[in-house]
């Protein structure tokens, strides 16, 4: 085999491994990144982008007919071609039908790193094997190597060609209708962008509910908007079995209930891609995500980090990017502060349905669950006057508070066009803010921010 040397060696070119191998040649290393699919990674081509690409006219449909004036002036129904060529400008679509990246290789070579396409093993201590290439690294080896979507044990799923997030997010027809297993965040974001698109959608969630893992609140909101938008909303019994006939799709469920449709989305979680890294050659065990210390480092190997979703810490694009800065920062021997990471309780999510989901820290259960004593206030998102310009969808905003620390522990907002108003919160948790130091915090009059002052009002602060 032939042997190559970097300083470092980044294996996954999607937004944490391109933050990283960035950083480290900005720093002057020499750095090889390894990819297997596409530069630009899961995020790019086949979720983040193009899902609120497909979901983004919608919602401005909806905001417009909302605002007196506007609504006078939108008349007609999306165009649906223009939608699904503007996604395909995104997400690097050709004129061959094929998703391409070249328009992010610009990006690596400006820099100068060296892109290796094939899938990169471990191949011993700071040693990864591209094909019949190795590549060594002085330094460092970063593994970012993602997840992909899981199938679930249903009979008869794998040979009835079912959709997962790629599908349904590239898809370059809207099918007449449209049956979605999962309530998680892909299951509820899928079903509202294709019911916009005119397709007939049936969402399937567990008994659990629709997006079980946020506040009480949020299943029951964003469940009654999707009704409200035409979505079929079904709570309970599971999907038992999936079968295509011809072109169409026959769902199974466990109380005997029959579906069908053009299509099935099944969005039930994602595993880790660590199968095929050769870990158990450097001594790494895993029972899938990969163990690391508050630097990203897996212990005992000072020259290996894992970063993003490969390590299961915060399964979020953007912490994924701030991952790849602790763990370029040590390779680098920066000093930098890990004694409150942002990626625990201080990882911000977004959902962008209708309405937006904007959540970050504890939940008020998790929060007792962890032993806090806790105080929750809830208030409306749009109790203000700031509201009254949006003519947005009324949610609610839910402040969790440590009393004994006197300091928010959590936020979740639903609203119209929430997912801005989330950093502040943020910050109040990274930064561990006494509430009355926030109190001096001013929000500005006439904003929805100013759903601040009636946590304060109620904390008498």
């Amino acid at each position: 085999m032939d042997e190559i040397e970097f300083d470092a060696v980044v294996v996954g070119a999607g937004p944490g491994g391109e933050v990283a191998a960035g950083k480290l040649a900005d720093a002057g290393l020499s750095v090889a990144i390894v990819e297997a699919d596409k530069v630009g990674g899961e995020c790019s081509y086949y979720a983040c982008i193009p899902s609120k690409a497909l979901l983004r006219p919608g919602e401005l449909l909806v905001e417009a007919r909302r605002v007196p004036g506007v609504a006078e002036a939108v008349t007609g129904p999306l165009d649906i071609g223009a939608v699904l060529r503007r996604r395909d400008e995104l997400v690097g679509r050709g004129e061959d039908g094929e998703l391409h990246d070249d328009g992010q290789l610009p990006w690596l070579e400006e820099r100068g790193i060296t892109l290796f396409r094939g899938r990169g093993r471990l191949a011993g201590e700071k040693r990864v094997a591209v094909g019949d290439t190795v590549l060594r690294a002085r330094r460092a080896v970063i593994l970012a190597g993602g997840t992909r979507a899981a199938l679930p044990p249903i009979d008869g799923l794998a040979d009835a060609r079912p959709w997962t997030n790629r599908e349904a997010t590239t898809a370059r027809e809207v099918p007449g209708s449209l049956i979605v297993i999962g309530g998680g965040v892909v299951g509820a974001e899928m079903s509202q962008a294709y019911r916009s698109l005119g397709a007939a959608v049936t969402l399937v969630t567990s008994a659990r509910g629709l997006l079980p893992r946020e506040e009480d609140f949020v299943g029951e909101q964003v469940g009654a908007s999707l009704a409200e938008q035409g979505v079929d909303v079904l709570s309970g019994p599971r999907a038992a079995s999936v079968r295509r006939d011809g072109g169409r799709v026959t769902v199974a469920l466990a109380d005997g209930t029959e579906l069908h449709a053009d299509e099935v989305l099944v969005a039930t979680g994602r595993v880790p891609q660590s199968a095929g890294l050769g870990l158990a050659e450097v001594g790494v065990e895993t029972d899938g995500f990969v163990k690391v210390d508050e630097r990203m480092r897996v212990p005992g190997l000072e020259w290996l980090y894992v970063i993003g979703d490969l390590n299961g810490r915060a399964r979020f694009t953007h912490m994924a990017k701030y991952q790849a800065a602790i763990a370029t920062a040590d390779v680098l021997g920066s000093d930098i502060s890990v004694e409150h990471l942002g990626d625990g309780g201080g990882a911000p999510r977004v959902i962008f349905t209708e309405p937006q989901v904007a959540s970050v820290g504890h939940t008020a259960a998790d929060a007792r669950e962890a032993g806090l004593r806790v105080r929750v206030v809830d208030v409306p998102t749009d109790g203000n006057p700031g509201g009254a310009f949006t003519r947005a969808t009324r949610g609610t905003a839910r402040f969790v508070i440590d009393e004994d620390a006197g300091v928010l522990v959590g936020a979740t907002i639903t609203g119209t066009g929430v997912a801005d108003m989330l950093q502040a919160a943020t910050i109040a948790i990274v930064g561990q803010v006494p509430v009355r130091r926030l109190r001096h915090a001013v929000p500005a009059f006439p904003t929805r921010s100013e759903i601040w002052l009636h946590l304060f009002d109620a904390l008498g602060v």
